[in-house]
């Protein structure tokens, strides 16, 4: 049988057909990425589910979307941050809790990627283009391409390379790394692009989309990672 994979969801205002109203969505590129490397995708509609799910989860793929809330790192509001999106965050916060405590393997990205990092007591920056000159978010609907280098020894660059391109698009990056997390992978800029968690199950982050592209060698990690646990 194919793995369950859970992917968080975005819960948004939105119109289809005659309708106007709250919608639980979620790219359909992230649930093709997984159901392309041999996962079953599992949406996790925001609100509307408990830590209990994890139990019968194999993996764990937090989705991009809106900001963090600022109060959740124990900063003020910038005044970039306009839309967050704090119903998300409690949901997301507590699978992602419960799924790090059960040793469940996680690929975080974009917001998921700053969301781990939350999670394990970290910071973020508000809005890169206060400390740097490097374009990671090229305006609404597009992804800006970037090469990140990646930190010899770690997962990232044993399935990627030294180098990988990345499809961007975010105005908010880690600062203080999270307890226990490690970054191993680096924009031109120094922005921090991809962070592992040590001492347990598969827990990668990276602030790109690999949904968005052809590449699937994160995704085949997680599966991969799941593989492995099931036959200890």
């Amino acid at each position: 049988m194919r793995p369950l994979i859970g992917i968080s969801t975005y819960r948004e205002q939105a119109r289809w057909g005659s309708w106007d109203t709250q919608a639980i969505l979620l790219p359909a590129a992230y649930a093709d990425a997984v159901f392309s490397v041999g996962g079953e995708p599992v949406l996790l509609p925001t609100g509307a589910t408990s830590s209990d799910v994890i139990a019968r989860l194999d993996g764990l793929v937090l989705s991009g979307g809106a900001d963090v809330e600022p109060a959740r790192y124990g900063a003020d509001v910038h005044s970039a941050v306009t839309v967050t999106r704090p119903d998300r965050d409690a949901s997301e916060l507590l699978l992602l809790t419960a799924a790090l405590e059960a040793g469940l393997p996680v690929l975080a990205i974009c917001r998921g990627m700053q969301l781990l990092n939350v999670a394990l007591g970290g910071d973020l920056v508000q809005h890169l283009p206060d400390v740097t000159a490097g374009v990671h978010d090229p305006g609404a609907g597009a992804y800006t391409e970037h090469a990140v280098r990646t930190l010899p020894g770690s997962q990232v660059n044993d399935l990627l390379g030294g180098h990988a391109v990345a499809h961007c698009h975010h105005h908010q990056a880690v600062q203080r790394l999270g307890e226990g997390l490690t970054a191993v992978a680096w924009a031109e800029d120094g922005t921090v692009e991809a962070v592992e968690r040590s001492g347990g199950a598969f827990c990668v982050g990276v602030q790109w989309h690999p949904e968005a592209g052809e590449e699937r060698r994160l995704f085949e990690a997680m599966i991969t990672a799941i593989s492995v646990a099931s036959t200890r």
